[in-house]
């Protein structure tokens, strides 16, 4: 059976009789390489044929490599490249560099040196796929066996890390088939986690019996030490926003911080009125209504209601942590572009302040309204494509711009998020009276009743640390991918609400949050 040819490179030089050897070892490994002798022949030979790679001499008698280069780039500008030369000169280095070579050799050539470059030019992408298939077939089957096991909350974050991050990898090798395959394994792994939580979180909130950091002790354990430190601080927490989603943004990041990375687990339900409050106070929300009932207001559970008051909650935190911060810390929520435009006016005043908090709105805005919108759901119609829409934001954000501008102050940021979302794919028929909440992932009511296999059931709020709202008062937590349909007009709402983003359940994606540390390099 013929071996496919790997790729087809040209190769460019006034003395190429002297490298048929290695031309020759190339062919051997399955290259197809064409030789010419001049740049002129080069550039007319790339207008009538198509290669994958050129080899392009530096020194040649008339026409020389770069300005050969100038005339290939416009005709062909995704053409790779490789310069090879012998001048050493660092200035020759960077005109090539800054004429968009994508590598460079120098003379003398071993064929070693040239296969690499090839492999890496036109085999990267296979390898990397036949790596990943390799990789993915070992992790597959131990994450199923470790579903077996007594798993703890550890255990748990490294399997949502592993299956993150291959997520993401698998991004660049649509056409191995894995995709679906992983994200039912993902669906399956959701499955016990959701049993696992249920099963350990009223311990973790009562007893911190062998917890994770959870969503009231992010100002305890990461930005309380700070100021006590003697810290300069800027908190930003980004509203609904996952880790891989996180992972996407992060290497935007390096140039300007060195970065430290840890975990918590979101406190339920994984909505913004609970989570938000939770981490701003250091309470759980019974604890909330409790001891501050005037700051637990009722309305809508929306950012303008139950979110009003989280400057005063961060203050009482401080007050009850012992911690006084002169002058006073800054407060910013950002729910719309012109808001991000005055924090980066006014950065400067803001930062003379111990502690800003700078809360943004706006990857939750994306959620809530692909839901609504036909243009948002064909921009994102996967994970993959919210990861992108991410990074574009981001990286021409407001947020972008006042973290580099941060990046030259001796401040330390901290990130996070309040809670994440998922991807909701099945519907769950749930029953209740008029007065039962509208939300699509938990909801809380008299008499709310679901199929037990697609919501966990609070009879006791008390035991959660969630306010009781009345007498017979029971919440519902939907499980894994599902979001909660009344049986009036059942299928309507079942497909108008398919496929959206949806949060204030239990799911890896939900719970599972990273805390990042940025120092200024």
């Amino acid at each position: 059976m013929v071996e496919p040819v790997k790729g087809k490179i040209l190769w460019v030089d006034d003395e190429i009789e002297l490298l048929r050897s290695h031309m020759m070892f190339l062919e051997e490994k399955g290259y197809n390489v064409t030789p010419v002798t001049n740049a002129d022949d080069a550039i007319e030979l790339l207008r009538q044929e198509g290669f994958d790679l050129l080899l392009l001499d530096e020194m040649m008698s008339g026409k020389d490599g770069l300005e050969a280069l100038v005339e290939i780039k416009e005709m062909i500008p995704s053409l790779p490249v490789v310069m090879i030369t012998k001048n050493e000169e660092e200035s020759l280095m960077e005109e090539a560099i800054g004429s968009k070579i994508d590598d460079y050799l120098t003379k003398p050539v071993n064929p070693s040196q040239i296969l690499s470059t090839c492999k890496r030019f036109l085999e990267s992408h296979k390898i990397g796929g036949d790596r990943i298939t390799k990789d993915y077939a070992a992790d597959f089957h131990s994450i199923s066996s470790r579903m077996m096991d007594d798993l703890d909350w550890r255990n748990w974050l490294e399997i949502y890390l592993k299956l993150t991050k291959l997520e993401i990898e698998l991004e660049r090798y649509p056409d191995l088939g894995l995709h679906q395959i992983l994200l039912d394994q993902k669906r399956s792994c959701n499955i016990e986690f959701a049993r696992f939580f249920e099963t350990n979180y009223r311990d973790w909130i009562h007893n911190g019996k062998d917890a994770p950091t959870l969503s009231t002790q992010i100002v305890p354990q990461h930005l309380a030490p700070l100021i006590k430190d003697g810290k300069r601080v800027v908190f930003v927490v980004i509203d609904n926003m996952r880790l891989d989603q996180w992972l996407a943004i992060e290497s935007l990041l390096f140039p300007y911080f060195h970065i430290s990375k840890d975990y918590y687990f979101s406190i339920i339900p994984t909505a913004t009125p609970f989570c938000r409050n939770a981490i701003f106070s250091g309470l759980f929300p019974l604890e909330i209504e409790n001891r501050y009932k005037d700051l637990w207001t009722t309305g809508s559970e929306d950012d303008f209601s139950r979110n009003r008051y989280e400057r005063q909650l961060l203050d009482l935190q401080m007050e009850s942590l012992g911690i006084e911060i002169k002058p006073e810390p800054k407060y910013i929520k950002i729910l719309d572009s012109r808001e991000g435009r005055n924090l980066e006016k006014n950065l400067s005043s803001y930062l003379q302040s111990p502690w800003l908090s700078v809360v943004v709105n706006i990857v939750d805005i994306f959620a809530h309204n692909r839901s609504t919108s036909d243009i948002l759901k064909e921009i994102v119609p996967d994970e993959a494509a919210f990861r992108s829409l991410t990074r574009s934001w981001f990286a021409h954000s407001f947020l972008f711009r006042v973290l580099r501008a941060v990046s030259q102050e001796d401040v330390t940021v901290v990130m996070t998020s309040d809670h994440g979302s998922v991807r909701s794919m099945r519907g769950a028929k749930v029953i209740g009276d008029r007065e039962t909440s509208t939300n699509l992932r938990y909801k809380y009511g008299k008499n709310i009743k679901c199929d037990e296999k697609h919501a966990i059931l609070i009879k006791d709020p008390l035991d959660y640390m969630l306010p009781t709202r009345g007498v017979g008062i029971n919440y519902l937590i939907a499980r894994e991918d599902y979001y909660f349909v009344y049986p009036t007009n059942y299928h309507k709402y079942l497909n108008y609400y398919k496929d959206s983003f949806q949060h204030g359940g239990v799911s890896m994606e939900e719970i599972i949050l990273p805390i990042l540390r940025l120092d200024p390099k």
